[in-house]
């Protein structure tokens, strides 16, 4: 089991950037509805986006959130994309914590 989902944009796949969006969904979707869920969610990149609170993939992540998984989003690149008050679940942290936790985790990147 991995402990750490790391999400690099809004899509999950490609090249269709709006199927990839409806998957990327159904993937947290299904991720909040599973028995074990990882201990970690990291956004980066666009990735920070689906915390947002215009995100129609915000629910999923605040329910992961709910249910204890940490939510984070990289500090750089919300103030990249000027998010820094849209953020609407989780914590933002710098890339140390986050490489941290990267390091001492198995990871799944999608």
């Amino acid at each position: 089991m991995n402990d750490v989902i790391l999400i690099g944009s809004q899509v999950l796949g490609g090249p269709d950037d709006k199927l990839g969006h409806l998957l990327l969904g159904i993937f947290l979707r299904i991720l909040g509805e599973r028995e074990n869920p990882p201990k970690y969610i990291i956004l980066l990149n666009s990735g920070v986006k689906n915390a947002t609170a215009d995100s129609d993939l915000l629910e999923y992540l605040k329910k992961l959130d709910e249910r204890g998984v940490e939510i984070i989003s990289c500090r750089t690149c919300v103030e990249y994309y000027g998010l820094e008050n849209n953020i609407a679940t989780g914590i933002i942290e710098g890339m140390a914590r986050i490489q941290d936790i990267l390091i001492q985790h198995q990871v799944l990147t999608i």
